[in-house]
C-alpha cells in the first residue's frame, strides 16, 4: 500500500502527464528560464512547496519567487530548473513529476515551470541570491480566498506576509489547478503587476 505520499505524487504525476501543456517553441533570440515546484516533506511527511523571497540586491529585489533562473547556453528547461533549485536552496535529487504551461512575462522571458518531488531535505538559501526560504502546506493552495483578485490583479495569499502575484502566482495558481484538483486552467492571459516586469 502506498504511504500518502507516495499516493500523492503518482496523482500528480499522472495529472500533469495527461496535461496538454501549452510550449514555446524553442527560438532565436527568445530568453528563456525556468522555475521548480518543488515538493518537500516535514517531518511528519506532511508535503509542502517552497517559496524564497529573493535577497535584496540583484534582479527582482525582495519579491517572492520559485527557485529558478536563466537557462544557461544549450541547457534545457528541466535541468536548468533543477541547477537553480540546487544552487538557491540546496536541493538536490528531486524526481520530477511533470512541467505546466510556459508563461511568458511582460519583459519578455519564457518561463518553463518544472513540479518536482524532493522528499525530505532542508532548504538552506544561498545567501547571495535568496534572502529566505518558506514553506507552504499544500492545504494552502486549497483554501477558501486562494486565490483572490485585487483590481483585477491575480493575488496568491499564501502565507501571513506571503502574497505572490503573477509571474510565480500565476504558476501557482496553475499547480494548483492542474495538478492538486486535476482540473484544466490556463493562465497565459493572467497580467502582471508593474513592478514585476524587472
Amino acid at each position: 500500500m502506498l504511504s500518502p505520499i507516495d499516493a500523492l505524487r503518482e496523482q500528480i504525476t499522472a495529472r500533469l502527464t495527461t496535461f496538454d501543456r501549452r510550449q514555446v517553441p524553442p527560438a532565436g533570440g527568445v530568453r528563456r528560464a525556468a522555475v521548480t515546484v518543488c515538493v518537500l516533506e516535514d517531518d511528519e511527511r506532511s508535503p509542502y512547496v517552497i517559496v524564497i523571497r529573493r535577497a535584496a540586491r540583484g534582479r527582482n529585489p525582495g519579491q517572492w519567487a520559485l527557485p529558478g533562473g536563466r537557462l544557461d547556453e544549450g541547457e534545457r528547461p528541466v535541468e536548468a530548473a533543477l541547477r537553480e533549485l540546487a544552487e538557491e536552496t540546496g536541493v538536490t535529487g528531486v524526481e520530477v513529476a511533470g512541467l505546466l504551461d510556459d508563461f511568458v512575462t511582460d519583459s519578455g522571458f519564457v518561463i518553463t515551470p518544472v513540479v518536482a518531488f524532493g522528499g525530505r531535505q532542508e532548504p538552506v538559501p544561498d545567501a547571495r541570491e535568496v534572502a529566505s526560504v518558506h514553506p507552504v502546506p499544500l492545504d494552502r493552495f486549497l483554501e477558501p480566498g486562494v486565490p483572490r483578485w485585487q483590481g483585477g490583479l491575480l493575488q496568491m495569499p499564501l502565507g501571513p506576509s506571503i502574497v505572490i502575484h503573477a509571474p510565480t502566482g500565476a504558476i501557482l495558481w496553475q499547480f494548483a489547478e492542474v495538478a492538486l484538483r486535476g482540473r484544466e486552467q490556463r493562465v497565459f492571459d493572467v497580467r502582471q503587476p508593474h513592478w514585476t516586469r524587472t
